[in-house]
């Protein structure tokens, strides 16, 4: 930005004018280039017997499978992004000149039949595997030494990977109904397992190849039992939706090129109804019941009798072209601080880079516990071979204490209860070893004292440590759509965009209404913000909590609006994949890898470059708020939308979102994190009631969010779509101005997710601020003259929206 440029002047005026002087860093060459070494840095090894791997240079290979050029690249719906180009693994492998020789009749082959299926309307992902001729299949035997199978899934907002057929006659989302109904004619067994045609093809390969590499280009967990069983595959690469360069990333993992150094961020379990969550995923579309509690992912396959071995590929797990040793383990405690030292060493023969993890095993006592919990983690640097690094990881003590929802020790409170505190240190959490160091805890100790919070109504169980059920009280529920006149109808909610508020002609030498004192004056000092939001009338208020119309590239609305008194207009993009510009707009940017491939590269300062590049093109386009980070737990595989999140655990999905935000608002730009809280099904999302206890919430759901919120202090939150215990999560107050605001001290601005089932009155009075993406400014009006809410509630969520508008620049 030049000297002569003021604060707001890209959200006032719109310059076309680079960020950086004399060059444009939208989808810039190095953008691009950190993309692909995040989806390099992200992939997993999950089997290299005998050593297939890293493909020997001028190694002749045969691709198979229509994921060579079906590739998807992130998921669908807010996730996706317009770019330049996307490069396949076949076009990676090209890339890379002469590192290896492709049998070409055979992608020709896949590459004619993708063009053709696309040409038909197909997207990437959702197509049909050929059948390729045997013939063929025989004739690439006799040139290749190897099979690459590559394997790929889409899935999007809106639906799951395992469809019920649900339709809303009201919505609008025609991708809500069609994709579900397509999703089943493709993958009658879910997208988790391989179809029919997919494993014809493969047998087809393994009747003819001895050695064989499949690659995954997925977005979240599928069944891999396949892949481990089967002595025929040797090697296979977990290389998930890796952003527009991700085919390059995968020819450059499989080359040797990159020694891949991703883990899992998800427990991958023998099948799909080994998970908890998946015999009651789909019982209604009206709800869920997170009766499995605080078990979810590997504290579930950890924990629970006998369910460790339906593990398939335990969480954290990760191979490499090259060994490590873990050595002079030292854990310690001292004012409360826990600390771990760990030398690692390279003892393999090329570079790489691994990954340490902190666990904790408290003792069971009244509450139960998982039997390990991630406390901390760390990755080094490229290691040469012999070369080592000491990593340093520290938490709380505080951090290892249980929520008493029930009042077993102390009701509504963290606790550490007495006994033995173990740790364990390695690199995934089945090979992780106990450290020497135990904490001994004389008596139950209260970390802190807290009140009962989002506590649930119609929840009637929940899981033990020991896999049975406790019965959980039964209050009374809560109407969920009480509302003090009638309530909109779902076509009256959905799609709308906000109405432009004129004003009257101005004289060009006196901008601002009459008497007015513009927003500046505040940010200068010459005035205070109170002093400033006493001008405003009620209309103006109401305004200000309803999202406001597009200008520029924006396609997701904006927030503030009001020139009389020199209120900018400050756009919203989508994310979490890449800054989303419509492709009308003609504007192409850097597509990031999906969400779960950044969070199993495990490195936080990766994962902040990518927040600080991705806040520069949303900075140089003229847009002030990007929608990301979301970070939603894994609860179930079957959830669609998982492909945006981070992981099952709830430290590694708040450390990435924490790593995000700082990157992103280093820019002066706001991050906006989402979805808050519980949104772990896209089936009827707007009105799926999550019905989950109290401690589940507080350890599961919303820790993240906590971490978040107390790390990196973002300026904007989304609330979610769905209903929470019996409450539309925007008008939760219990979760936003209770637990947000007063227990966590967030002092930043609530967003609602676009086009929610609320009531616009009922959010400002839960906290709230702003309806997207647009609000009802009449009903807010109505409710105001009926008493219901006051011109202090409106200033409330006002001066929230004003502060975090200041914050921009």
């Amino acid at each position: 930005m030049t000297n002569a440029m003021t604060k707001w002047a890209r959200i006032l005026y719109q310059p076309n004018l680079p960020l950086e002087q004399g060059k444009y860093v939208t989808a810039c060459k190095e953008h691009i280039e950190l993309s692909k070494q995040a989806a390099g840095e992200g992939m997993v090894l999950l089997k290299n017997e005998k050593s297939l791997l890293p493909l020997q240079k001028g190694c002749k290979i045969a691709l198979f499978g229509k994921g060579s050029f079906d590739y998807v690249k992130g998921g669908g719906g807010s996730g996706d992004v317009t770019t330049a180009y996307v490069r396949n693994i076949y076009e990676g492998f090209k890339e890379l000149k002469d590192s290896v020789q492709i049998y070409e009749p055979v992608s020709e082959f896949y590459k004619k039949d993708i063009e053709t299926q696309y040409a038909s309307g197909a997207v990437p992902g959702m197509t049909v595997e050929p059948e390729i001729p045997e013939t063929m299949v025989k004739e690439a035997k006799d040139f290749a030494d190897v099979a690459v199978v590559v394997f790929s899934r889409f899935s999007g907002e809106g639906w799951d990977r395992s469809s019920t057929g649900f339709k809303n006659k009201d919505n609008p989302w025609e991708s809500e109904t069609s994709l579900p109904e397509l999703a089943v004619k493709l993958f009658p067994k879910s997208d988790y397992y391989l179809t029919e045609q997919e494993e014809k093809m493969l047998s087809s390969v393994k009747q003819h190849f001895s050695k064989i590499v499949v690659v995954l280009n997925v977005g979240g967990i599928v069944d891999t039992t396949w892949i481990k069983n089967d002595e025929n595959i040797s090697s296979a690469l977990m290389a998930w939706q890796g952003g527009m360069e991700g085919g390059l990333a995968m020819a450059e993992v499989l080359t040797g090129i990159v020694n891949p150094s991703g883990k899992l961020t998800d427990t991958f379990a023998n099948d799909i109804n080994d998970y908890p969550s998946t015999y009651n995923f789909h019982e209604s579309p009206f709800y869920v019941d997170y009766t499995e509690d605080i078990y979810v992912g590997y504290r579930y396959f950890e924990t629970i009798p006998d369910a460790d071995k339906k593990v398939c590929y335990p969480f954290g797990y990760g191979l490499s072209y090259t060994t490590f040793a873990l050595e002079e383990i030292a854990v310690k405690e001292k004012a409360g601080v826990i600390s771990v030292s760990v030398k690692v060493t390279n003892t393999g023969k090329v570079p790489g880079k691994e990954v340490v993890q902190v666990y904790t095993k408290a003792p069971q006592g009244l509450l139960k516990k998982p039997a390990k919990e991630l406390k901390s983690f760390a990755k080094t640097s490229l290691l040469q071979p012999g070369e080592s690094q000491v990593l340093e990881m520290s938490f709380m003590k505080k951090d290892m204490a249980s929520y008493d929802d029930l009042g077993k020790v102390a009701k509504s409170a963290y606790i550490l209860e007495k006994g033995n505190y173990e740790f364990y240190v390695g690199c995934n959490v089945r090979d992780a070893q106990k450290a020497g160091f135990e904490l001994v805890v004389d008596k139950d100790e209260i970390t802190e004292q807290l009140s009962a919070k989002m506590v649930p109504s119609s929840l009637s169980k929940r899981m033990l440590s020991d896999g049975s059920f406790e019965e959980l009280p039964q209050t009374a529920p809560y109407e969920t759509d009480a509302c003090i006149f009638e309530t909109l109808k779902f076509s009256e909610t959905e799609g709308f965009f906000p109405a432009a508020r004129g004003r009257d002609r101005y004289f060009l030498m006196k901008p601002y209404a009459e008497n007015a004192k513009p927003l500046m004056d505040v940010v200068e000092g010459k005035i205070s913000l109170d002093e400033f939001i006493a001008q405003l009338s009620d209309d103006d208020l109401i305004h200000l909590l309803g999202g406001q119309p597009n200008i520029g590239v924006s396609n997701t609305c904006g927030i503030g609006n009001i020139p009389e008194y020199g209120i900018p207009s400050a756009m919203t993009e989508d994310g979490p994949a890449g800054v989303r510009i419509h492709s009308f707009c003609g504007v192409n940017t850097t597509a990031w890898p999906c969400a779960t491939a950044l969070a199993s590269t495990w490195d936080i300062s990766l994962v902040e470059k990518i927040g600080e590049a991705g806040g520069k093109e949303l900075k140089e386009n003229n847009l002030a708020i990007w929608l990301t980070p979301a970070l939603n737990i894994h609860r179930s595989p079957l959830c669609g939308r998982n492909f945006e999140y981070y992981s099952e655990d709830p430290l590694i999905s708040g450390k990435m979102a924490a790593a995000l935000t700082r990157g992103i608002q280093s820019q002066k730009v706001a991050a906006c994190g989402k979805h808050f809280a519980c949104n772990n099904k896209e089936t009827n999302r707007k009105n799926s009631d999550s019905r989950v206890s109290e401690r589940a919430a507080r350890e599961i759901y919303l820790k993240g969010f906590e971490i978040l919120v107390k790390e990196a202090d973002p300026w904007v939150l989304m609330s979610s779509y769905n209903i929470i215990n019996g409450h539309r999560a925007s008008e939760y107050k219990d979760m936003l101005d209770d637990i947000l605001r007063g227990e966590w001290g967030y002092k930043g601005l609530v967003v609602t997710d676009w086009w929610n089932r609320a009531e616009h009155y009922k959010e400002i009075l839960a906290g709230n601020d702003v309806k997207m993406a647009c609000g009802f400014p009449e009903r807010v009006k109505k409710a105001l003259e009926l008493g219901a809410i006051t011109r202090n509630d409106l200033i409330v969520s006002a001066k929230r929206v004003l502060e975090m508008l200041i914050k921009l620049d």
